[in-house]
């Protein structure tokens, strides 16, 4: 009786009382996890070369420090991360031959999350790149909870019928995602109970909602992903937790948001979920060789008209000029769609409420207890996916998905080029071209031996991302990596290095051109 009480432990939440799990299915259901950590830790927010510079002053000025190449190489490569898809017998199967990611980042901690992983239930493979703002913690948990929210609505209605007479009657759970995640990524153990029955639930009723032989649609699927975890964040916050942490982490998730571009790719079959202001952009190459950039994503705020009409045409006139001031939602937020981020859907009387009953560390956070300008009819903001569809060809080499502090950086079309460069090995091919600058012989010898230095480069950069972060970051005004700048920008103390650029967070996906185009015929 002891272990049968030890085994099934009853989860806290009056919305979860369907949900009686055992502790050993959401391990089993988990499985290819990266390891669990608790959320108390915090993940390692520097370099640890990063961490000396940054304390190295004197009491007059901050001495002057270069890195050194192989201290920016530890730097640029200390988050990255690749994964080459298996052969059978010889031979790629697969339209994705493997990716690359990488992070670098401005804030400390880092407030991007990434995430990658095989579909083993159904067919595919799912890429994220999370933005989250006023800290982590949204991001994070939209890294360990929205692929399985898109995994199981893509699932038939016969194998959603197996994973719940498995959870009924006790049998392990076949697991849905293997997960290919950098060592530094991670699950939080705390929450992990808490996300698994949320997630039944979401189940349950697509297991109601559903008929035996229908198949779902990917766009579908994916948009109601988005939306059902965003009402579950929102729906846990309100619950709150007898736990006191997990009380307090529900709250941090729901009060901090997060931005959210995911692609899946099946086959010739390249889906694009995005809310906020990530992006894809696709690399295709062209008859002559050179790349050129297919933008598969749309920014939401204020640099699209459209993003700007829709908020606007939500509310009531009388709001018409302030819903959106210098750019920002309600003069405050720059992404237009988001996860979290209640204080702009809440009402003001639910988030005092909830915000009453929490946790004291709560009530010490300003952020929380601010309430924005001109707050009349919300919700103001939205986690609705605007989802778009793309047939790989042939020419489509590989696929880029980037946090915003990638495209502030470089023009899509540069980033297109410097990965479809350093894919097929051609840096010191290129000619130089100095545009309409006027070079001194000296700055043009400083060029030559630049491209001189792209040789080693290509090797120092196994991984795209890391050398897209190396462009990224380094890059002159002539589009090439120059070394001092490039030490400058990872030096510089952590309360500068925000004003100077955002976290970057690149996953690269390159395609097997030769099985999309066997598959086109």
């Amino acid at each position: 009786m002891a272990a049968t009480s030890q085994l099934f432990r009853i989860i806290h939440g009056g919305r979860f009382g369907r949900t009686r799990v055992p502790s050993v299915l959401c391990q089993t259901f988990f499985q290819g996890h990266p390891p669990c950590r608790s959320v108390y830790q915090a993940k390692a927010p520097l370099h640890p070369i990063q961490l000396l510079l940054r304390s190295y002053r004197t009491s007059a000025a901050r001495l002057t420090y270069y890195l050194t190449p192989p201290q920016v190489n530890s730097i640029l490569k200390a988050n990255e991360y690749s994964f080459k898809v298996p052969e059978f017998d010889g031979k790629n199967l697969s339209s994705v031959m493997g990716f690359d990611s990488n992070q670098l980042p401005a804030n400390a901690p880092i407030e991007d999350r990434r995430s990658a992983a095989t579909c083993l239930q159904t067919r595919g493979m799912l890429y994220g790149v999370f933005d989250g703002h006023a800290g982590c913690a949204c991001a994070q948990a939209l890294s360990e909870r929205l692929f399985y929210y898109i995994a199981v609505g893509m699932l038939p209605h016969e194998t959603l019928a197996e994973l719940e007479n498995a959870v009924e009657s006790g049998r392990p759970l076949q697991p849905i995602l293997q997960w290919h995640k950098h060592p530094n990524d991670y699950f939080s153990r705390e929450a992990s109970r808490l996300y698994f029955n949320s997630l039944r639930t979401y189940w349950q009723e697509l297991l109601d909602l559903s008929t035996p032989g229908e198949q779902p649609e990917i766009s579908e699927v994916l948009a109601s992903a988005f939306k059902r975890l965003d009402s579950d964040i929102s729906l846990e916050a309100q619950v709150g937790d007898a736990n006191a942490f997990l009380h307090y982490w529900v709250l941090r998730v729901a009060f901090s948001g997060a931005t959210s571009c995911v692609a899946h790719i099946d086959g010739a079959n390249l889906h694009v979920a995005n809310a906020g202001d990530g992006r894809a952009v696709l690399g295709v190459q062209e008859p002559d060789g050179s790349f050129s950039a297919l933008t598969l994503s749309n920014d939401h705020n204020a640099q699209n008209e459209a993003e700007i009409q829709r908020v606007r045409a939500e509310h009531p006139q009388s709001e018409a000029k302030t819903v959106v001031r210098q750019d920002r939602l309600l003069g405050l937020l720059m992404p237009f769609r988001a996860f979290g981020d209640v204080k702009f859907k809440w009402s003001v009387e639910l988030q005092r409420r909830v915000l009453e009953s929490g946790p004291d560390q709560l009530h010490e956070n300003e952020h929380a207890k601010f309430v924005p300008p001109n707050y009349h009819t919300p919700p103001y903001l939205t986690a609705e996916p605007e989802v778009t569809y793309h047939r790989l060809r042939p020419q489509d080499r590989f696929l880029v998905l980037g946090s915003d502090g990638l495209w502030e950086t470089l023009h899509r079309q540069e980033v297109v080029r410097i990965v479809g460069e350093h894919l097929i090995g051609v840096h010191q091919q290129q000619p130089i071209s100095v545009g309409g600058y006027r070079v001194t012989l000296g700055q043009m010898q400083g060029l030559l031996q630049e491209r001189k230095a792209r040789v080693s480069h290509t090797f120092q950069d196994q991984n795209a991302a890391t050398h897209l972060i190396r462009h990224a970051v380094g890059n002159n005004e002539f589009g090439m990596v120059d070394h001092e700048r490039l030490s400058k920008m990872l030096s510089l103390p952590e309360e500068l290095a925000r004003m100077y650029r955002d976290d970057i967070t690149i996953i690269i996906v390159q395609f097997n051109s030769q099985v999309i185009e066997a598959q086109q015929n």
